[in-house]
């Protein structure tokens, strides 16, 4: 369902189903001597050595579980975490698109959304009382063979999601309605259209209708098409539930602070009475192997020519597989991965590869391609991509780039499975295993077959797998632009109340200064043996000189691309082969170098983590590489509606003279990214990262002791250079009237509609007052918004409010995806909303209890990991706030009272001086929205500028 999913990458983004699906990376293109040399022959001893060297540094991995089956069928897996006061409830149906007939598709993911829509014995929205009990991780997907519904909750409202989990697989048939199926077949052919809208969006259209022969189940997408979903009757909908949706077809998988003993008495209590349900046949492997060339020609508004290569390879849990999935990342994960180094680094003549697994229960497939950069001819990167991908299915991997693909692999395995529930986490990978292959501990198998991957195992495999039968899709850019069995141990009259609230109890900040003044900030969790750290340094992209915008980006961006000591792909491979993670990036307020290690590999990962901060090489070829890659990416902020509308929402909000009235991508400008030289990232370097402005967040399996010494002797010595850092100044633009700014997207299917307002710093207002009064407005899926232009009126995929906390002068706004021809219409619901909120619909005293409730419970979740808690960590130290800032977050927000928030509403939101922006297509909507006679409409050209 994901209904505020953010895409992390543009191949993810572009999915039309919910299914989760990762992306691996990218690459590079002419090869270089050492490629074109045969592979350096090592001795069968030295062969054994390394290969022993690399066992004996992959870590063990392993879930321990407990496996019991109820009497009516239902599987229930158990494993115990007691880290943190949360359980992750991860329900799976064994029902994907894939059940679905010619005729009839779009059913398993239509079917996903009614699930949210309340049950016999619940009458609301799915997300309310989870959302009140402080659920976190909450959604449900599907994809092409399973369909799960997952939230991880405090363990005092485990009933709650128990119960609900519970009525909606025992307790739904009733609920089905007509008018209820007509919501949510507007809503899912709404994402339809917001998934096809964005760029290369028919692509996944395209993709199973010509790799799969007819009748296939996996030869069409997950969410359908347009015409079966408008066919969709009641009585097929009810059919599906009464078919696939018994107990015995499901696994319910708990995992977190929970004993086996407490597990079988509460899943007997609540689906103990629900019944099993038909007999549902599985289908076995039909991977439908391609033995053939096949290539389709194909037009979008997409900024860039890309090409998409597609080989069908065998099933999730095959031995070849999991040899497939080493391949992928060996050719297109990361810097040093065969493609990323030919064609982005070397020959730069992509922005982006990518070759990823896409697993599925009867066949998976691997999809490869790049992003051709602008200027160079598309036939020229795939001559390089069939060139690589020939090579090393002739001579494989060498042993020291299986290994360090390995150590990468276990070292992302190992940081997921510090969640318990969620894409990744523990409840998760126990049920996939179970579903596909009757067996939660298969992921550890698994792992055990990449652990003992041979070089010819995967060069055989690629051979055999990625060569003649495959699918080119070229995407260019468009030149014209049942009632229960026994009685329930439950009460269903109504849906339980959560428990007290667990008491937050995260570690006690320790702060301690290196000789320098560098201020080291410690917070000590030591469940999994890893360790993160994050150099933040005050500065971001609101501190590039108006006439070098882009800068910080740039620089962050180069900064972890070699150093004095290494190359930059040197530097990723030594990463690598420790297993550890590094990152550099900005923010509007921040500069950032982030590193992840185990333990067992913390000290030299160090080493390089400075090396990174103090020592970058900023060398011309990777600043060259990087900014046009960072030019690339401006024409993809521009072509998706969404981030285009963040680039303009700074400047048309704050002004040209703000600090804050720049792109809020932080990519700058076209011009002002191609003016850019070393100097300007040298001197960003020198201005921000500077040891009086920065400090050194460290959160996981370490002391103080332990570390302070270890960071005193790499950054002990760090002084700063001459220059000073900057502050720059400026006054907010005031805006007395509304304006409304229109951009044109011809032959949109959605219009973007956004809307904002400048308001106090953080240090102003009431803070927590300011998220509960944007909570009720759009900050949740019950919000007001939501359920007005998705749930009500079904205009929308998804519509929500936001609050861009700042140290200055913060922004509120909203934003929707709608239908075309309800744009003018979705802005009149938009604004009413808000004058509501301000007017005779104030929030009320159930709406702030719920609000409360969430923001609570949910704490523990929020908290869960490494990776979040030193999110925490970095808003203490970024906005100055106490150390126990977390610890009495419960406390506050219960003294919030709704008079309070309403007069906090009052300070934030300006209906009257909002700046409006409308990116649709103009010959349709143009007309309509003028006549709504909001204020002054501009119509902008496509750099921002006003028309004529």
């Amino acid at each position: 369902m994901t209904p505020y999913k953010l895409s992390a990458a543009a191949i993810a983004a572009a999915l039309l189903t919910s299914t989760s699906m990762g992306c691996a990376g990218s690459s590079a293109a002419t090869s270089s001597p050492a490629q074109d040399a045969a592979p350096k022959e090592a001795s069968a001893d030295e062969a054994s050595q390394q290969e022993a060297q690399a066992d004996q540094t992959l870590p063990e991995v392993e879930i321990p579980y407990e496996k019991f089956t109820l009497d009516n069928g239902l599987t229930v897996l158990v494993h115990q975490d007691k880290k943190a006061p949360v359980v992750a409830v991860n329900v799976w149906y064994h029902v994907g698109s894939k059940d679905e007939k010619p005729g009839k598709t779009g059913f398993a993911h239509l079917f996903e959304h009614l699930m949210f829509q309340g049950s016999e014995n619940y009458k609301g929205e799915y997300f309310e009382p989870l959302e009140k009990a402080g659920a976190t991780d909450m959604n449900g997907t599907t994809n092409r063979d399973r369909t799960n519904y997952f939230q991880t909750v405090p363990k005092s409202a485990l009933d709650v999601a128990l119960w609900m989990e519970s009525d909606r697989m025992g307790h739904f048939q009733g609920a089905i309605s007509q008018e209820r199926l007509d919501e949510q077949r507007g809503v899912v052919q709404n994402e339809k259209r917001q998934g096809e809208n964005r760029p290369y969006g028919k692509a996944w259209r395209m993709i199973p209708e010509n790799t799969y022969p007819q009748g296939h189940p996996y030869s069409w997408s997950t969410i359908g098409s347009m015409e079966d979903l408008d066919a969709a009757s009641l009585e097929d909908v009810k059919s599906w539930f009464d078919e696939y949706y018994g107990a015995s077809n499901a696994v319910l998988t708990l995992a977190g602070d929970i004993s086996v003993e407490e597990a079988k008495e509460k899943a007997e209590k609540f689906f103990g009475h629900i019944p099993a349900g038909p007999a549902v046949p599985h289908r076995g492997p039909w991977i439908a192997k391609m033995d053939e060339r096949k290539e389709l020609d194909t037009y979008d508004q997409v900024p860039q020519a890309r090409a998409y290569y597609v080989y069908n390879v065998p099933q999730y849990g095959s031995e070849t597989t999991e040899h497939l999935r080493l391949a992928a990342d060996l050719l297109g994960d990361g810097k040093n991965s065969r493609l990323y180094k030919r064609l982005v680094y070397e020959d730069q003549i992509a922005t982006d590869v990518f070759v990823w697994l896409w697993e599925g229960e009867i066949g998976s497939q691997i999809l490869m391609g790049a992003d051709a950069r602008p200027g160079v001819e598309l036939a020229k990167v795939e001559k390089a991509l069939e060139e690589e991908v020939a090579r090393f299915a002739k001579e494989g991997p060498t042993e020291e780039e299986l290994a360090r693909v390995k150590m990468s692999n276990f070292a992302e395995t190992v940081s997921g499975l510090e969640k318990v529930g969620g894409f990744g986490g523990k409840s998760d990978r126990l049920a996939r295993g179970e579903v596909f292959l009757s067996d939660p501990g298969a992921f550890e198998k698994l792992l055990d077959v990449q652990r003992d991957a041979t070089v010819e195992q995967v060069r055989e495999a690629t051979a055999e797998w990625m060569g003649d039968g495959v699918f080119v899709l070229r995407v260019y850019p468009d030149p014209n632009h049942k009632a229960a069995a026994k009685k329930s141990a439950a009460d269903r009259s109504k849906v339980p109340e959560p428990g007290q609230a667990p008491k937050l109890d995260l570690p006690d900040l320790q702060r301690a200064k290196m000789s320098n003044g560098v201020e080291v900030v410690l917070a000590e969790r030591h469940d999994v043996p890893m360790v993160r750290l994050r150099l933040m340094a005050d500065g971001g992209y609101a501190a590039d000189p108006k006439d070098k915008l882009g800068v910080a980006k740039l620089t962050m961006d180069v900064l972890d691309e070699g150093t004095e000591n290494h190359s930059s792909l040197e530097l990723a491979a030594e990463l690598e082969k420790l297993g550890a993670g590094l990152s550099s990036g900005s923010s509007l307020e921040t500069a950032y170098v982030s590193m992840r290690a185990m333990t067992t590999t913390l000290d030299p990962a160090l080493d390089l983590f400075a090396d990174v901060v103090l020592r970058p090489a900023f060398a011309d070829e990777e600043i060259a590489r990087r900014k046009k890659q960072l030019l690339a990416s401006i024409d993809q902020e521009t072509a998706r509606p969404r981030t285009r509308a963040l680039r303009l929402l700074g400047p048309l909000v704050y002004g040209d003279a703000h600090p804050y009235g720049v792109p809020l991508t932080g990519s700058g400008t076209k011009a002002s990214v191609e003016a850019l030289e070393r100097d300007d990232l040298v001197a960003y370097h020198a201005r921000q990262l500077r040891p009086e402005n920065a400090t050194i967040l460290v959160v996981g399996d370490t002391t103080m002791e332990q570390i302070k010494p270890k960071l005193e002797e790499r950054f002990g010595k760090w002084k700063a250079a001459e220059a000073k850092a900057q502050v720059q100044n400026g006054q907010i633009a005031k805006h007395d009237k509304v304006r409304v700014f229109l951009i044109d997207k011809p032959g949109a299917e959605q219009s973007l509609i956004a809307t904002g307002n400048a308001f106090d710093e953080r240090s102003g207002v009431d803070q927590l007052a300011v998220e509960a009064m944007n909570t009720v407005i759009g900050g949740a899926f019950s919000s007001r918004l939501n359920m007005n232009l998705r749930e009500d009126k079904h205009w929308s995929y998804g519509a929500r409010s936001f609050v861009y906390e700042t140290k200055g002068k913060q922004l509120f706004g909203a934003w929707a995806g709608v239908q075309s021809d309800k744009t003018s219409e979705s802005m009149v619901e938009i604004k009413k909303e808000l004058d509501a909120y301000l007017g005779d619909k104030p929030i009320t005293e159930a709406e702030l209890a719920k609000t409360k409730q969430n923001k609570t419970r949910k704490l523990p979740g929020r908290n869960e990991t490494t990776g979040r808690l030193l999110g925490s960590v970095a808003e203490i130290v970024k906005f100055e706030l106490p150390d126990e800032y977390w610890d009495t977050y419960t406390d506050r927000m219960n003294e919030l009272t709704v008079e309070g928030v309403r007069k906090t509403a009052g300070e934030v939101i300006a209906p009257e001086r909002m700046t409006w922006i409308v990116i649709g297509d103009l010959d349709k909507i143009e007309e309509k929205v003028r006549a709504l006679e909001f204020g002054e409409v501009i119509v902008l050209d496509e750099e921002g500028k006003p028309v004529n």
